[in-house]
C-alpha cells in the first residue's frame, strides 16, 4: 500500500486560469495580445539600444538586459499556456515542468536584481552626477549585470535541484497556468520543510535584498530631489524615477506576497492570478514605461525610421 501511494508522477495537468471553454477563448485572445506587445516592445528596445550610439549609456545598457530577461520571462510560460487553451491535452512532462520552473524562477530573480541595479543607477545619476562616469563605468556596469545573471541562475538552479528530488503522490493536477514552486509543494508527499526554508532564505535574499536596495536608493533620491530649489527641476527629476518606481511597486508587491510567506497559506485557486501581474503584465509594461515614454528613445526611434 505504501509503495502504491509513492508512485512517481511523470506528468502534470495545467488547468490554467479557467476551465470554461468560452472564457478560455477570451483569455487566449487577451494573452496573445499581451505576449505580442511584450515581444515587440522589448525587441524594439534591444534594437534601438544596439543601433543608436546615443543610447550607449549605463541606463540603456541595463534596459537592454531587462528586455532580454522580459522576453525570456514571458516566453517561459505564455506559449505553453496559449497552446493549452487550444488543446484538450493540457499535460506537461515532469522534465518539462522542472525546466519551465527553472527558467521562470531564473528570469524572475534576474529581473529583481536588475531592478535594484537600475535604482542604484538612478541614485548615482541624481545624487552624484559629477562622479557618474566613474561610478558607472563600462566595467562596473558589466560586472553588475553579470552578477545579476549569475545570482539569478544560481538561485533557480538550487530551487530546481531540490524540487527534482521530491516525490509526488497527491495527484498531478495543478490549478495554475505553469509549474511554480508553491503549487508543486502542495502536491508533494515528501517533507518540503528544507525546500521551504531554502525558498525563504535564498528567494528572500534575492527578492527582499533587491527590494530593500531599491527602497534605500529611492530614499536618497527623494531627499536629493527635495533639495532642488526650482519646481521645474524637482518635477524633471521625479519624472525620471516615477516610472521605475511604479513598476517596482507592482512587481515586488506581488512577487513578495507569492513567495515570501508560509506554504500553508497558499491557495492554488485564489493565488494563481498573481503571477500574471509580475510574470506577464510587468514584462509588457517595462518597455512602455521605462523607454517608450523616454525622449531619448523616441528620438532614436525617429532616427531609425528616418534612416529606413
Amino acid at each position: 500500500m505504501g509503495r502504491e501511494n509513492n508512485t512517481s508522477v511523470t506528468e502534470f495537468i495545467l488547468l490554467g486560469l479557467s476551465s470554461n471553454p468560452a472564457e478560455q477563448l477570451v483569455l487566449f485572445g487577451v494573452f496573445t495580445a499581451i505576449y505580442l506587445v511584450a515581444l515587440m516592445g522589448n525587441v524594439l528596445i534591444l534594437l534601438l539600444v544596439s543601433l543608436d550610439s546615443q543610447l550607449h549609456s549605463p541606463m540603456y545598457f541595463f534596459l537592454g538586459n531587462l528586455s532580454v530577461v522580459d522576453i525570456g520571462y514571458t516566453s517561459s510560460t505564455v506559449p505553453k499556456m496559449l497552446a493549452n487553451y487550444l488543446s484538450r491535452d493540457k499535460s506537461i512532462s515532469w522534465a518539462g515542468c522542472l525546466s519551465q520552473m527553472f527558467f521562470f524562477i531564473s528570469f524572475g530573480g534576474i529581473e529583481c536584481l536588475l531592478l535594484g541595479v537600475m535604482a542604484y543607477d538612478r541614485y548615482v545619476a541624481i545624487c552624484h552626477p559629477l562622479h557618474y562616469g566613474a561610478f558607472m563605468s563600462r566595467r562596473v556596469c558589466a560586472l553588475l549585470a553579470a552578477a545579476a545573471w549569475i545570482m539569478g541562475l544560481t538561485n533557480s538552479a538550487v530551487h530546481s535541484s531540490l524540487m527534482s528530488i521530491l516525490s509526488f503522490c497527491r495527484g498531478n493536477v495543478l490549478h495554475h497556468f505553469f509549474c511554480d514552486i508553491p503549487p508543486l509543494f502542495q502536491l508533494s508527499c515528501s517533507d518540503t520543510q528544507a525546500n521551504q526554508a531554502v525558498t525563504f532564505a535564498l528567494g528572500g535574499a534575492v527578492i527582499l535584498g533587491s527590494f530593500l536596495g531599491t527602497l534605500v536608493s529611492y530614499v536618497y533620491i527623494v531627499m536629493a530631489i527635495l533639495r532642488i530649489r526650482t519646481r521645474e527641476g524637482r518635477l524633471k527629476s521625479f519624472s525620471t524615477c516615477a516610472s521605475h518606481l511604479t513598476v517596482v511597486s507592482l512587481y515586488f508587491g506581488t512577487i513578495i506576497f507569492t513567495y515570501i510567506r508560509p506554504n500553508s497559506t497558499y491557495s492554488q485557486e485564489q493565488d494563481r492570478a498573481l503571477p500574471v501581474l509580475y510574470g506577464i503584465v510587468t514584462p509588457m509594461l517595462n518597455p512602455i514605461i521605462y523607454s517608450l515614454r523616454n525622449k531619448d528613445v523616441k528620438g532614436a526611434l525617429r532616427n531609425a525610421l528616418a534612416r529606413s
